[in-house]
């Protein structure tokens, strides 16, 4: 199969396709003249990210992604972003913030990860693959490049493909894979037993947390402002299936998210800041639910912070027939909730 599909298949860097009949087009909720915070200056920046900006550029010009274009008045013009990635990569993003606010959102619906894990039950072979630069393949109506130009010392440039920062971008790539494929598209690998995706280590049988993904975070120090705790908060929760009683021990740290609470990380806060981080590194290998079985649902309710559960399953491994978990559920209980009876 990957020797008759050899032309469609990109090792390394190679030309970059492009999708036809799929340009993408921007609609605003505003009508010229634009307001003026859709033209943001450039940021001030270190060498060091300067010059990774400038190797990207660069990129992005050899591969048609963007083209330089003279002073034009009229255009509305954002800086740069550079993201960087656990892996120590990067990827470049226009400023896009204030252009979506105006933007009209594009609806499609975006698969859900955990729906796409349990797909994978019973299967003894897996395969993952790539779009490589998947938004770079899109191309952009002539009315919306003028919406997306980005600014650099070294000049202004125009995308003429879908960039990277978009809040529609997302919806309109999955529209385009639904078209094209029936299963999520990630990094290559075909024929595995086990193998890394969406944040886990995966087969047939079970899943369990990415530790790659989990090293930079075990890195960080306790938060020291509310923005830093929710990025924490937010990475966390997306493994919160994996960990029991999630909900409970982070409550003292979603109330310092609130608007009326001063921040301040107390001794619970810091305990229950490294107890998730110890929890992210020793959580339990789940097993993937084979809907054909019985489930076995354990509840708790006992605890006035929160309410937790535990979803089981028996299944047969390796001729055993055993038990094992398939997720943790938990929810903070409100003031009222918090005084009702257990049953």
């Amino acid at each position: 199969m990957l020797r008759k599909n050899r032309p469609e298949i990109a090792i390394g860097e190679e030309p970059l396709g492009k999708i036809r009949g799929h340009d993408i087009e921007l609609y605003l909720d505003v009508e010229r003249p634009y307001p003026a915070m859709l033209r943001r200056p450039p940021f001030l920046l270190s060498l060091e990210t300067r010059k990774e900006i400038e190797k990207h550029i660069n990129e992005l010009l050899d591969m048609h992604v963007i083209r330089k274009i003279g002073q034009n008045g009229i255009v509305e013009i954002t800086t740069l972003v550079l993201i960087t990635s656990h892996d120590g990569k990067s990827r470049l993003c226009g400023d896009f913030r204030a252009l979506n606010n105006y933007t009209r959102a594009d609806r499609y619906p975006i698969p859900r990860i955990p729906n796409a894990l349990d797909k994978l039950a019973k299967d003894k072979y897996i395969t993952k693959r790539d779009c490589m630069k998947g938004f770079h393949q899109n191309g952009v109506k002539l009315s919306s490049m003028k919406l997306l130009i980005i600014i650099y010392h070294m000049g202004i440039y125009e995308y003429t493909r879908m960039p990277f920062g978009i809040k529609i971008a997302p919806a309109h790539f999955q529209s385009i894979m639904d078209t094209i494929f029936q299963d999520e598209i990630l990094e290559c690998n075909f024929g595995q037993q086990e193998l890394l995706a969406l944040g886990h280590k995966v087969s047939g049988l079970s899943l369990e947390i990415d530790q790659n993904k989990v090293a930079a975070v075990l890195q960080n120090e306790v938060p020291k402002n509310i923005k830093e705790l929710q990025s924490f908060l937010g990475y966390a929760s997306y493994y919160k299936n994996h960990i029991k009683t999630f909900d409970n021990i982070t409550s003292s740290l979603y109330k310092l998210c609130s608007k009326d609470v001063v921040f301040e990380i107390t001794k619970e806060g810091r305990d229950a800041y490294e107890r998730i981080k110890y929890e992210l590194t020793n959580a339990p290998v789940l097993i993937l639910p084979d809907f054909e079985l019985p489930f076995k649902l354990y509840i708790d309710a006992a605890c006035s912070q929160g309410s937790g559960a535990a979803l089981h399953q028996r299944q047969i491994v390796d001729g055993e027939l055993r038990e094992g978990v398939i997720c943790y559920i938990s929810r903070q209980l409100k003031d009222a909730e918090a005084r009702y009876w257990a049953t």
